[in-house]
């Protein structure tokens, strides 16, 4: 399973530690920030710069795994 990473900004914060991020493209999705184990707590807001890993069945949803 190979994930596609594209940048975006994340628009609003949504109940349950999920994000609204529109991609650069002008598409909106719906992503979660990613549990590593070498960072406790990122604190993302709204304006924010971040990386996301699409998932390949759903291109809806992601996963933010770096904030720039």
């Amino acid at each position: 399973m190979s994930e596609r990473q594209v940048t975006g900004v994340v628009m609003a914060q949504l109940p349950s530690g999920l994000y609204q991020v529109e991609l650069d493209g002008a598409r909106r999705i719906t992503a979660h920030a990613a549990s590593m184990p070498e960072r406790n707590f990122v604190r993302l807001l709204v304006g924010d710069r971040v990386t996301v890993e699409l998932m390949p069945r759903d291109l809806a949803r992601g996963r933010i795994v770096k904030k720039l």
